[in-house]
C-alpha cells in the first residue's frame, strides 16, 4: 500500500527553515512537502508572542487549506512561543517543533553535562531550549549565547569568509576554550547549519555540533510512521516536486532559498501569498 500520499507542511518565519526542510527531503525521500516563508514579517525573534502566536496560526491554517497531513514549525521563535497553541487548535494533525528535537538531541551528545546553545537573541531570552534540556536532564549546566549577526553573514551566504569566522571567534572563542569547556553545541536556529564549517573550526573537533534541522527530520519521521501517516511507495518525479509560498518577493526567496536549500529555486515556483486573507 502506498500509505498516506498528502504532503507535509512546513513553515517558518523566512529562509532558514529550508536547512530543516533539506534534512526533510534527504530523510524522507518519498514525502511530498509545502514550504511557507512568512518573508513579509521577519524576524519573528523581535515580535511579541502574542504575535507569532497569531502570525503561526495564519501560516499553517493556509498550509491545512492545501490538504497538508502534519505541520513542521522550522521556526525556533514559533516553537517556543506557538507550538502548543498549533497543537490545540488543530489537533489531531500532528505538529512537530524543532526545540523539543534538538534539545533530545543535545542531551544524548553531552559528556561533561555541560551544553552551549547558540540561537537569535529571542530565543535565548524566551530560555525555551534552556527548560527543554533541564527536564530531560538534571543537574545540566546549560550556556546559552545570542548570535545575532550568524542570521545575517548566512543569508548572505558569507558561510566561511573571514568576516565570519571573525565572527565565530567573537562569539565562541572564549566560551570554548578551558577544561570546563561544553562538549556540545546545539545550533539553535536554522539558519546556522550553512555555518558549520566556520562554527567547526572555531570550536575544534572533539565538540559535538547538534544541526536542529537534523534532529527534527528524525522527529518527523519518527511520528509520520507512528501515526500510520507515511508515504511508503515511491511517487513519481512531478508529484514530489516540492511547493514553495512566501509573503514577499518570491525573487529574493529563490535566490537566498538556494542557500539554505541546498540546490537552486526557481522564482517561478515560489507562489506569493496574502496571509492577512485568510
Amino acid at each position: 500500500m502506498p500509505g498516506d500520499p498528502r504532503p507535509i507542511g512546513v513553515f517558518d518565519s523566512g529562509m532558514g527553515g529550508l536547512t530543516v526542510l533539506r534534512a526533510l527531503l534527504a530523510r524522507l525521500p518519498h514525502e511530498r512537502f509545502i514550504y511557507l516563508g512568512d518573508t513579509a514579517r521577519l524576524p519573528y525573534g523581535t515580535k511579541s508572542a502574542e504575535t507569532v502566536q497569531a502570525y503561526a496560526l495564519q501560516a499553517t491554517r493556509l498550509l491545512l487549506d492545501h490538504g497538508v497531513k502534519m505541520l513542521v514549525i522550522a521556526c525556533n521563535t514559533a516553537s517556543s512561543v506557538a507550538l502548543y497553541i498549533l497543537q490545540e487548535a488543530w489537533a489531531p494533525i500532528p505538529v512537530i517543533g524543532v526545540i523539543e528535537p534538538g534539545a533530545r538531541a543535545g542531551v544524548a551528545a553531552t559528556r561533561n553535562r555541560c551544553i552551549a546553545v547558540i540561537a537569535t537573541e529571542g530565543t535565548v531570552k524566551g530560555g525555551a531550549y534552556a527548560r527543554a534540556i533541564q527536564r530531560l536532564m538534571s543537574g545540566v549546566e546549560v550556556v546559552q549565547q545570542p548570535c545575532q549577526v550568524f542570521v545575517a553573514l548566512a543569508e548572505e551566504g558569507w558561510t566561511e569568509s573571514p568576516v565570519t569566522l571573525a565572527a565565530a571567534e567573537h562569539y565562541l572563542g572564549t566560551l570554548f576554550r578551558g577544561s570546563s569547556a561544553p562538549d556540545t553545541l546545539v545550533l539553535g536556529c536554522t539558519h546556522f547549519p550553512v555555518l558549520a564549517g566556520a562554527i567547526r573550526k572555531t570550536v575544534g573537533g572533539t565538540v559535538a555540533l547538534v544541526d536542529s534541522a537534523e534532529t527534527t527530520a528524525a522527529a518527523v519521521a519518527e511520528a509520520l510512521a507512528g501515526a500510520g501517516l507515511d508515504c511508503s511507495a515511491a511517487p513519481g518525479e512531478g508529484d514530489r516536486a516540492t511547493r514553495f509560498f512566501a509573503t514577499d518577493s518570491p525573487e529574493r526567496f529563490a535566490r537566498v532559498g538556494a542557500i539554505f536549500l541546498g540546490r537552486p529555486i526557481d522564482p517561478q515556483s515560489v507562489e506569493l501569498v496574502d496571509l492577512l486573507a485568510l
